[in-house]
């Protein structure tokens, strides 16, 4: 891919503006490069300046809203009888628009989808602690 400039992730925050102009970043071209981190507080601050990264992009978690695109997207549906439990776990659990998706690519057949993103949102309200061992919720 002519003009990206790939850095291994565990090398990204170690990047000079040395290594920028090696890989054809100072060269005035108009490029659109992504970066993702996870960890924005261990990046050289050289990175973060303005005319290196322009635009900042917050993901949040997946919400009810987000999960309805998804559901769209993926599934080719609008409503659903199981979107009002899938809303109310996603109000408790932390999980990513990406991991969502993975569910709901497992199965074209939308109660399969759906159905496994239920046992997967469950399973992460177990492992996070918010409910007794028979899935009720936990008295806190």
């Amino acid at each position: 891919m002519k003009g990206l400039l790939k850095v291994p992730s565990r090398n990204l925050a170690k990047v000079d503006g040395d290594q920028f102009k090696r890989e054809g970043m100072g060269c005035g071209d108009e490029r659109i490069i992504v970066f993702t981190t996870n960890h924005k507080d261990k990046l050289d601050p050289a990175l973060l300046r303005p005319g290196r990264m322009d635009m900042h992009i917050h993901m949040s978690y997946c919400s009810p809203t987000g999960f309805k695109t998804l559901a769209s997207n993926y599934l080719c549906i609008a409503s659903h009888n199981s979107f009002t439990e899938i809303n109310g776990l996603l109000m408790e659990v932390e999980v990513t628009p990406a991991e969502v998706a993975e569910e709901l690519m497992k199965s074209e057949d939308s109660d399969v989808a759906l159905g496994g993103l239920i046992k997967f949102l469950q399973n992460k309200k177990l492992k996070s602690g918010n409910c007794d061992s028979e899935g009720g919720e936990a008295d806190l």
